[in-house]
C-alpha cells in the first residue's frame, strides 16, 4: 500500500505479432499455466497486462524493478544477475536472498520511487513494478512513454489503478504473475515451480484453521496518514486471506482495497482481533509496536476488548501487498488466530 494519490495514465496498445504471440485473457492464461511451463519461451510474444497488449521481443538482460518486493520475486525466479537496478526499499531484505539483493544497484533513496531520468540511465530492456503510482510522469515514467522508447513493462494486475479494488484478487492471480514473469524472463519452469511451492504453503496453513461457530471480526491495520488510520478493504489479498481462514474483515464494505477510515468507525465496528502491519519505512506509527501504543492511547480504541486483551497479530507490511512474502502471511495469521483461541 502506498499513500500517493496518483493514477496511471491510459496505456497505448502494442500490436507486434510473431512466434509465441498470446493475447489471451488472464483466465485462459491460468488454464494453460502448467502446460506453458514445460516449454521454453518463444519470442516475440504478447501479453495483455492491465488492459494493454505488451510485446516482449527477446529475453530481458537489463531489468529494472521499481520496488524492492518486485526485485525479490525475480530473485526467487533465479534471474537476480539480470536486475540492473531497483528502488522503493521499505524493509530489511530477507536473509535467504540478502546476498543476491545487495549486489543490485539501488536507484532511489530508501522509501522513495525511482525517477524517470535515473531509470533511463540504467538502460533497461524491461521494467517491472508493483504499484500503478510508480508508472507516472512524476515518478518512473508512464508505461506508454516507456513502450514508445522500446522498453516493455509489466505492472501487477493487483494494482492496475491506484488502490482500486480488484474483483478476483486472490493467490491464483499472484501465482499467475509468477508464471508470466517466468515466461517474460525466459525461465517458464521457474515460474511454475515458484507458484507450486507457494500454493503448498497456503494450502497447508488453511488446513490447520480451527473452526469457530462464529467468525472472528478482524481489522487489517496498515498505517496512519496525518493521524488517520488506513485499513484493508475489499479486492486485495487481505480480504482474500480473510475468507480463506474464515474471519470477517470489518472494512470489507469499503470502496477501495486500502481505505482511509476513522477511529470512530474502528470503535463502532469493534474488531475481535487487530492484524498489525509491521513496517520499517520510518514513518509515524509504522512499526507494529507503535501501532499497539497508538491503539492503547486513543480514547476510543483503548476501550475495545481486542486492545485491552492484547488481541494482536503481527504480519510484515510488505506481505499484505502482493509479494513473495504474501503466502507466508497465511500461516502467520492462522497460527496467531489459533493461539488466541
Amino acid at each position: 500500500m502506498k499513500t500517493i494519490t496518483v493514477t496511471a495514465a491510459a496505456l497505448a496498445a502494442l500490436t507486434i505479432t510473431g512466434c509465441g504471440t498470446d493475447t489471451s485473457s488472464d483466465a485462459g492464461a491460468k488454464a494453460k499455466g502448467t502446460a506453458a511451463a514445460t516449454a521454453t519461451t518463444a519470442y516475440p510474444f504478447t501479453l495483455k497486462n492491465c488492459g494493454t497488449d505488451v510485446t516482449y521481443k527477446a529475453e530481458p538482460q537489463k531489468v529494472v524493478t521499481l520496488n524492492q518486493t518486485a526485485a525479490e520475486i525475480l530473485i526467487h525466479l533465479g534471474v537476480a544477475d539480470r536486475i540492473a537496478g531497483t528502488g522503493y526499499e521499505i524493509e530489511k531484505t530477507p536473509p535467504a536472498i540478502a546476498a543476491q539483493y545487495e549486489k543490485i544497484p539501488v536507484l532511489s533513496a530508501p522509501g522513495a520511487e525511482i525517477k524517470h531520468e535515473k531509470l533511463l540511465e540504467a538502460q533497461p530492456d524491461f521494467v517491472y513494478g508493483s504499484f500503478a503510482s510508480m508508472f507516472t510522469k512524476e515518478q518512473s515514467g508512464e508505461r506508454k512513454q516507456l513502450h514508445d522508447l522500446g522498453v516493455p513493462t509489466y505492472l501487477t494486475e493487483f494494482d492496475c489503478a491506484y488502490h482500486q479494488s480488484v474483483a478476483n484478487a486472490d493467490f491464483m492471480m499472484l501465482f499467475e504473475e509468477y508464471r508470466r514473469l517466468g515466461r517474460i524472463m525466459g525461465v517458464p519452469e521457474a515460474g511454475e515451480k515458484l507458484a507450486t511451492e507457494q500454493k503448498a504453503v497456503v494450502d497447508k496453513a488453511v488446513a490447520t484453521v480451527k473452526k469457530r461457530d462464529k467468525p472472528l471480526k478482524v481489522m487489517w491495520f496498515y498505517s496512519t496518514y496525518e493521524g488517520t488510520p488506513w485499513a484493508a478493504g475489499p479486492g486485495g489479498l487481505p480480504q482474500h486471506i480473510s475468507k480463506l481462514v474464515g474471519v470477517e474483515n470489518i472494512f470489507a464494505d469499503a470502496k477501495t482495497k486500502w481505505a482511509e477510515v476513522s477511529w470512530d468507525e474502528v470503535a463502532a465496528r469493534n474488531p475481535d482481533v487487530v492484524i498489525l502491519a509491521d513496517l520499517t519505512r520510518g514513518e509515524p506509527n509504522d512499526t507494529a509496536q507503535e501501532k499497539i501504543e497508538l491503539l492503547k492511547k486513543d480514547p476510543l480504541t483503548s476501550k475495545l476488548a481486542a486492545v485491552k486483551g492484547d488481541k494482536f497479530i503481527t504480519i510484515p507490511g510488505s506481505h499484505m501487498d502482493p509479494s513473495y512474502g504474501s503466502a507466508s502471511a497465511v500461516p502467520a495469521l492462522v497460527d496467531g488466530l489459533n493461539k488466541l483461541g
